[in-house]
């Protein structure tokens, strides 16, 4: 069988290998160091933003930035219903209750009217939210002008999860860049990748400040080891710091390369009656992390399972488009505002390869399984 191909991987290579052997050499191994201190400036300096935070994973970002904004036991925090799991799991950590909202069709991202009638909801019952967590869907920024609007009308803070969306713009504003305090992933399979990691992005220097502090231990600035709160072993590693460093250099090399995977799509199912690529309309604007399709099996004679098994046949992987957590079992108990967006893009979402990595012989066996199948229908 032919290698795997799969959505996104690592685009790692001769640049990497300089940064990471050079801070081998350097003898900065343990956990932070220099690199850690650059690449936290220059994330910053990318963004747009004052403080940066570099953390071992985009979920310990989101769990200490809500720390870090006060939430805690029995608060609840609105949150994207469209997402992956670790925004809901970090809501959960704190002791909070993820409270989830449904999604615009044309983007998947937070619906900016449902939140409304949550916060209004809330309102009547004499409650109020401790955060909202938007979440930027497949590298597309959340319309942030009407939600930070809705916020501060309600004196709610933001926490932006802009993981999936580094690169990415919300009105030439860089994601990244709203809210109170926004996260980013360099997760395997993101944009850009540390292996794993992730950071905290803000204009507080106080908050900054703390969560830095706490994912350090909560060591007290003392000789000995003297804690007054608990803390967490959340903190970068240098080494991947380097990696990281060398991956921004590329960045907008990188979305170059996704977009051109983006646009094939867009001109292979322009034609196919029933297929839509998910999230164009204004995609110049988008990171184009991840391209996925929405299928109308109606229209088609075809599912989208159907199709992934076709591809499957080749060894090239492709995935539904997240399950919305209000559907997930482990949040059946939670509160949400829920339209049927998200379910509807399930059901009819399948997210194809689209990683910068990706060389011309992968592109074209891509291609070749979809002309194939299509084809053949």
């Amino acid at each position: 069988m032919s290698d795997r191909i799969y959505l996104s991987s690592p685009d790692v290579g001769e640049v990497e290998e300089q940064y990471v052997v050079a801070a081998i050499r350097s003898g900065w191994i343990a956990p932070l160091g220099p690199d850690v201190d650059g690449f936290e400036a220059e994330l910053a300096a990318r963004v747009g933003v004052e403080h940066a935070v570099a953390l071992s994973s985009g979920t310990a970002a989101l769990h200490l930035g809500l720390l870090g904004l006060g939430v805690g036991r029995g608060d609840i925090v609105l949150t994207s219903s469209m997402t992956f799991a670790a925004t809901a799991n970090a809501i959960v950590y704190t002791g909070a209750e993820p409270f989830f909202i449904d999604c615009e069709l044309e983007t998947g991202n937070m619906d900016a009217v449902l939140l409304r009638q949550a916060l209004e909801q809330l309102a009547q019952e004499g409650r109020t939210a401790a955060a909202i967590v938007p979440v930027d869907l497949l590298g597309k920024a959340v319309n942030y002008t009407q939600i930070c609007a809705i916020a501060d009308e309600y004196g709610v803070p933001v926490l932006a999860d802009a993981a999936e969306s580094l690169g990415a713009t919300h009105r030439g504003r860089a994601a990244g860049s709203f809210g109170q305090a926004s996260i980013v992933s360099f997760n395997g399979n993101k944009i850009m990748t540390t292996s794993g990691g992730g950071m905290l992005l803000t204009d507080d220097a106080a908050l900054a400040d703390h969560v830095r502090y706490l994912a350090t231990q909560a060591r007290q600035p003392v000789l000995h080891y003297e804690h007054t709160e608990v803390g967490y072993n959340y903190r970068m590693s240098n080494l991947l710091a380097a990696l990281g460093r060398a991956q921004l250099t590329r960045l907008d090399e990188m979305i170059s390369r996704r977009r051109e995977m983006r646009e094939l799509y867009k001109q292979l199912f322009a034609n196919v009656g029933g297929v839509t690529v998910f999230g164009a309309d204004g995609d110049e604007a988008d990171n184009v992390w991840l391209t996925s399709i929405l299928v109308d099996s109606k229209a088609t004679g075809w599912s989208t399972k159907d199709l992934a098994d076709a591809l499957a046949m080749d060894n090239i992987e492709c995935r539904p488009l997240w399950k919305p957590m209000h559907a997930q079992p482990v949040f059946a108990g939670s509160r949400a505002t829920i339209n049927g967006t998200s379910e509807a893009l399930f059901e009819r979402g399948l997210t194809l390869p689209s990683g910068s990595a990706l060389t011309p012989a992968q592109r074209e066996r891509v291609f070749s399984g979809l002309v194939g199948f299509l084809s053949g229908r």
